[in-house]
């Protein structure tokens, strides 16, 4: 596993803050001509050390990478570097790569976009498609380890990162592949983005408060977090050190609304995990909730829980991770499956930091 996130880079330091409540929101400006305008809360990445990736890659191609590709190779080089697989001859062709995006090279756009429309320039770097579209973490993670099987990226909003696992879970099982890349990214705090996320209300004013009568919305974040999934006899067989099990997946559409979730969508995913994974509904189980934050959300998701689980709710446990790194929008559903393993293997449920 590896990750990085406004809680730090790492996914030893990124379980540590937040098994202890630590939360990485915090009062946050954009930088835009020189002057700075505070527009809010967010949970950015501090300080970035890819030395990792540069051991791997060239230091000066580096430089002209989307800060959302910049975050999957660091978090994909942990994973697959604490995986034992870097220079494994699996990586050629029966590795498979699936990573989870909601949006391309935010950053890279808009600065394309300054050069044009305030600058008056009729050119902007040549590097700014390649680097600025959805499908760059996926490609770049390729060139960087030279897997040469199938590499996609996934683009469905939210639930990016979370399809992005389950569909190579399935790759995995369908023996297309022996291992697979998977998780997901984003990198959307920039002045365009973030106006257009304050444009359509769901933005809190001071921090994330998941399913808390006062929330007031969702917390901007950002990030990667990718994991290694392996056959198991696979894995068995070289004696890696494996982390968990992912025995179910499922997936819907809500066909409702493009921002309104909808109960029934919810629970036909839920029922489909645990179909997959032949789970009875009423196993107590640690549930990594998508808590946003914001009124239509979190009471949605609470009906359908209890809708799903009933009385057996109460014997499980519900956590939020948004309240400590944000919404990495694309890359949460990786990044709160990430911290569901370490708190599975901890017996530690890390508690909402809503203070």
């Amino acid at each position: 596993m590896g990750c990085i996130s406004g809680l730090g880079q790492g996914t030893a330091q990124t379980w540590a803050r937040a098994a202890a409540g630590q939360s990485a929101i915090a009062p946050f400006g954009l930088p835009r001509n020189e002057d700075e305008r505070t527009t809010g809360p967010a949970a950015p990445i501090g300080e970035v050390n890819d030395s990792g990736v540069a051991a791997h890659f060239d230091r000066r191609a580096i430089g002209q990478l989307d800060p959302l590709s910049r975050y999957a190779l660091i978090a994909a080089t942990e994973a697959i570097g604490e995986a034992g697989l870097i220079g494994d001859p699996v990586l050629d062709r029966r590795t498979a790569i699936s990573i989870g995006c909601g949006s391309g090279g935010n950053t890279t756009f808009e600065t394309a976009y300054r050069r044009l429309y305030e600058r008056g320039q009729n050119r902007v770097h040549p590097q700014t498609i390649p680097a600025a579209m959805i499908s760059a973490p996926a490609s770049q993670i390729a060139m960087l380890f030279g897997v040469h099987g199938p590499a996609m990226t996934i683009a469905s909003a939210c639930a990016s990162s979370a399809h992005a696992i389950g569909e190579a879970m399935h790759m995995i099982r369908a023996g297309r592949v022996e291992v697979a890349i998977a998780g997901g990214a984003e990198a959307c705090l920039t002045l365009g983005s973030w106006v257009a996320w304050a444009s359509l209300g769901a933005m809190a004013s001071d921090t994330c408060r998941p399913f808390s009568i006062d929330r007031q919305g969702l917390v901007l974040g950002e990030g990667a977090a990718i994991l290694v999934l392996e056959a198991w006899e696979h894995a068995i067989a070289r004696r890696a050190t494996i982390h968990g099990e992912l025995i179910g997946y499922g997936a819907s559409t809500d066909a409702a609304h493009i921002t309104a979730p909808d109960q029934a969508g919810i629970e036909a995913a839920i029922r489909a995990a645990h179909a997959d994974a032949t789970l009875a509904l009423d196993v107590p189980v640690l549930i990594s909730s998508h808590g946003t934050g914001t009124g239509l959300n979190d009471a949605t998701e609470a009906r359908a829980l209890k809708a799903i689980y009933g009385a057996t709710l109460a014997e499980s446990l519900v956590i939020a991770t948004k309240s400590a790194h944000g919404h990495l929008i694309g890359g949460s559903g990786a990044l709160e499956f990430l911290l569901g393993l370490k708190a599975l293997q901890a017996g530690l449920a890390p508690p909402s930091a809503i203070i």
